[in-house]
Formats: structure tokens, C-alpha cells, sequence
């Protein structure tokens, strides 16, 4: 990625595939492509740079970078003798997917929680609702909570601590005792 204008068939794919994920994830093709870009950057990029690489209006990469950094995996950082805004994507990918977790769950499972928190008090009032669907309703919520507070234990971990547990594999579930194939 010397001459940014130019990017390599690999920068490329990369930067492609990513843009497809995060339509797949419910994130902004360009926003994901942006993204993509400044993870592979060897050096903070200001917007034209960005615009130019990935040959896309100025307006989608100024919202791009409004988002990403709402989601706090790019910052903006200064260049000495440079007054344009320059910005780096966080450097450890483990952290990245961390914050990326914990924006997630609050946009998502913290909302589906409290609706189903809400929608399981009303139905222990409602007759017209059958205790089969409050019971499903029980069932998810339980699955959410439990799933939370285990998230929330987690994230707090050392990123060395995560990685041995997720190498474990399979020795986990037989260090426990448990069955399954």
C-alpha cells in the first residue's frame, strides 16, 4: 500500500470482502470498506486519501468515519505540518472486537432484553396471552440473561486468558464432564 491510489489486488479483495461482511453484519458497505482500509493502513489516512483509495464520494467517507468513530474502532489523530483531520483504526484486533461486542449488545441484546422483560410481566397479567408463548418468552429471556452475564464477565478478561480458553476446544467440554459428540 505505498501509493495509496493504487492498492494491490490482495489490499483490494480484502477491502471488498470486508464491505460484503459488513452488509451481512447490518453495517454499511462503505462504512466496512472504510473500515477495511484504515485496518490495513500503514499510517493514519485523512479523508481524500480514503475518498481517492476507494473511489467513493467525499460525503460517504465523511459519515463513514462519523460512524466508526461512534463506534470507537477509528480515531482521528493531527500530523504534524498537516492541518487535515487524519484517522487509525485501533491497532489490537482482539480490543477491536471487544468494543465491537459491547457496541453490539448495546444496540441489540440490551434493547431485546428490556422488551422481553416487559413483554413477560404483561403477559403474566394478560389472559389472552397463552402460557405457551410466555413460557417461549421466559425461555429466550433466560437464554439472553444468561448469555449477558457471561459476556459480562469475559470482557474484562486478558486477551491471553481468552485465547487459551478458545484454544481448549474440545478440552474444555471433557474438562467439565460434559457429553455431546
Amino acid at each position: 500500500m505505498k501509493d495509496l491510489k493504487k492498492l494491490s489486488p490482495v489490499e483490494q479483495r480484502f477491502i471488498l470482502h470486508w464491505g460484503e461482511m459488513g452488509t451481512r453484519w447490518g453495517i454499511n458497505r462503505t462504512v466496512a470498506q472504510v473500515h477495511a482500509l484504515l485496518f490495513i493502513a500503514p499510517r493514519p489516512l485523512h479523508a481524500e486519501e480514503i475518498q481517492q483509495a476507494l473511489g467513493v464520494a467525499r460525503s460517504n467517507v465523511s459519515n463513514s468515519l462519523k460512524e466508526l468513530q461512534g463506534w470507537g474502532i477509528i480515531r482521528m489523530i493531527h500530523v504534524l505540518g498537516d492541518r487535515r483531520d487524519h484517522f487509525e483504526c485501533m491497532k489490537d484486533v482482539w480490543e477491536m472486537f471487544r468494543v465491537v461486542g459491547e457496541e453490539r449488545k448495546k444496540r441489540e441484546v440490551d434493547p431485546t432484553l428490556a422488551i422481553l422483560k416487559e413483554c413477560i410481566q404483561e403477559a403474566a397479567k394478560d389472559e389472552a396471552t397463552s402460557e405457551h408463548t410466555e413460557s417461549r418468552l421466559r425461555e429466550l429471556h433466560h437464554f439472553f440473561e444468561t448469555t449477558t452475564n457471561w459476556y459480562a464477565q469475559v470482557r474484562h478478561w486478558p486477551t491471553s486468558t481468552v485465547t487459551k480458553i478458545l484454544s481448549l476446544g474440545d478440552k474444555a467440554r471433557k474438562l467439565l464432564g460434559a457429553g455431546g459428540p
